[in-house]
C-alpha cells in the first residue's frame, strides 16, 4: 500500500428499520456515492445505529450491512462500539471503525479512564436530595492497525457529546421546551461538562498511548461536535502554549484539515454558519506521513433549515473529511 487514506464520516442516525424502508433506500442512494468517493482505507463513522431482527435476537448493524453491500468497504475488518455493559451495539448512534488494514487489537473506553463526576442538580423538580453521576452519552472506541512497514496505526473514534442542553427532572417539558430559563441553563451546564469530560478521557487514553510508544502513529478523528478553539478540541490536542512546556511538544496532535483553504474548512453548515465539527488530529510520527485532506462538502446542507424545508432528507448533514497519508521513503 502505497498511500493510507483515513475519513470520517457521521452518517446522522443510519437505521432501517421497517418504519423507515422508503427513506432507507433513498439514504443509500445518497450517502454510498459519497463512502466510495472517500476511497478510504480506514473510515471512522459515527451514529449507526442497530436493531434486533427478531425479538430475542442480538442488535445487528443491518444499516451499515446494507449500505455497503456491493462495495468494497463489505469486506473491511469491523469494530464497533458497544453499549454500557458492553454485552452488544447499542440500538444508538454506536462508533464504527471499518479497516482494510489488518485489526490487532481494540477496545472501548467509557468511564475506564475518568469516573463519572458527581453532582446535584440546583433546578430540578423534585429537588435532587443527593449528587448524581453525570455519565457520557457514549464511549471512545480504540483499534490498533497493522500500517505499512510493519508500524502499529492507533486509530481513536470519538463521538463528543453536542452542546444542547441535559434533561433535568421537571425542567423539560413536551416539543423539547423548558419550563424556565435556569433549568435549561443548569443542562446546558451538565452537558459541557459530559462533552469535556469524554474529551478528558479521549486525551487520557492518548496519553497512555504515548506512554507505551513516545512516536506512536495516532489518528483521532470524529465528530467532535466542537471548532478549533473550543476546549473539548483543546483538551485532546494538548498544545505548546496550553502546557507551556516544550518537552511535551511530541504528545500533541495536530489538525490535519488546517491544511485545507479556509473558505472551504467547514463540515456543517448551522443556521447560514459554515463550522467545522468533524476533525481528524494526527500526532507528530503521523504527521510525517501526511500528504493532504480533503472535505467534501459541496452539497452538504444547512443543519437548522433543511429539516424544515425538506421533508425526510436522506442526507446527512455533516460533511465526511478524508487524509492522505504515505510512509516516508528510507534508505
Amino acid at each position: 500500500m502505497k498511500r493510507l487514506r483515513i475519513a470520517t464520516f457521521n452518517l446522522e442516525s443510519l437505521d432501517d428499520r421497517p418504519q423507515l424502508q422508503g427513506d432507507f433506500a433513498d439514504r443509500v442512494l445518497v450517502l454510498r456515492p459519497q463512502l466510495l468517493r472517500l476511497r478510504a482505507d480506514v473510515l471512522c463513522l459515527q451514529e449507526v445505529n442497530a436493531r434486533a431482527v427478531s425479538k430475542r435476537g442480538p442488535r445487528e448493524l443491518t444499516a451499515l450491512d446494507r449500505l455497503l453491500d456491493g462495495t468494497e468497504y463489505q469486506h473491511f475488518h469491523r469494530v464497533v462500539s458497544m453499549n454500557r455493559g458492553g454485552a452488544r451495539a447499542a440500538d444508538r448512534h454506536n462508533l464504527v471503525i471499518l479497516s482494510r488494514l489488518p485489526v490487532i487489537e481494540h477496545c472501548q473506553v467509557w468511564h475506564d479512564l475518568v469516573p463519572p463526576p458527581e453532582y446535584r442538580p440546583v433546578t430540578a423538580q423534585p429537588p435532587a436530595l443527593a449528587p448524581e453521576a453525570q455519565e457520557w452519552d457514549r464511549p471512545v472506541l480504540h483499534a490498533v492497525l497493522e500500517a505499512p512497514g510493519g508500524r502499529r496505526l492507533h486509530v481513536v473514534n470519538v463521538h463528543l457529546r453536542a452542546p444542547r442542553a441535559a434533561w433535568l427532572p421537571g425542567q423539560k417539558g413536551e416539543h423539547g421546551r423548558w419550563t424556565s430559563v435556569g433549568g435549561w441553563a443548569e443542562g446546558f451546564f451538565l452537558a459541557a461538562i459530559k462533552r469535556t469530560g469524554q474529551a478528558l478521557e479521549a486525551r487520557l487514553l492518548v496519553e497512555r498511548i504515548f506512554d507505551a510508544e513516545p512516536d506512536a502513529l495516532v489518528a483521532v478523528a470524529g465528530d467532535f461536535n466542537c471548532e478549533d478553539r473550543e476546549s473539548p478540541l483543546r483538551t485532546i490536542r494538548g498544545d505548546e502554549e496550553d502546557t507551556a512546556n516544550g518537552h511535551l511538544a511530541p504528545r500533541v496532535l495536530v489538525p490535519v484539515e488546517r491544511s485545507v483553504p479556509e473558505s472551504q474548512r467547514f463540515s456543517v453548515i448551522h443556521h447560514g454558519r459554515k463550522v467545522l465539527l468533524d476533525h481528524i488530529l494526527a500526532s507528530r510520527a503521523l504527521l510525517g506521513w501526511f500528504l493532504g485532506a480533503e472535505l467534501h462538502n459541496e452539497a452538504v446542507g444547512d443543519e437548522i433549515v433543511s429539516p424544515a424545508a425538506v421533508w425526510a432528507s436522506p442526507n446527512s448533514f455533516h460533511a465526511p473529511l478524508v487524509a492522505e497519508f504515505a510512509p516516508p521513503r528510507t534508505g
